[in-house]
């Protein structure tokens, strides 16, 4: 924790870059809301929404990375270590559980 009680996490140091591509996948949501309503091709619908679940997969790795430096090596030195590897496991499991 910083000295303001702000809890530094695994992507605090890259939060910028985190949020300003979670406004990009943003506007690509909108993007395609835009496409549905202007009735286009449904394969270019179904593209532009692989584009954003690969933008947003690229996130959660960004994410898990960070989870490993810096989360997993503080519980790990708090003595949590197993429990921490559990967790990580279980959120890489749910962001493999798709489709």
């Amino acid at each position: 924790m910083t000295t303001s009680d702000t809890p530094v996490r695994g992507y605090t140091a890259s939060k910028d870059q985190l949020l300003a591509r979670l406004r990009r996948v943003e506007g690509q949501v909108r993007g395609i809301e835009r496409m549905v309503e202007d009735d286009r091709y449904c394969i270019d619908v179904l593209t532009q929404i692989s584009a954003i679940q690969a933008a947003l997969d690229k996130v959660a790795l960004g994410l898990l990375d960070g989870h490993a430096r810096h989360c997993m090596h503080e519980g790990a030195a708090e003595g949590r270590a197993d429990e921490m590897a559990t967790e990580m496991m279980a959120a890489v499991g749910r962001l493999m559980k798709r489709g």
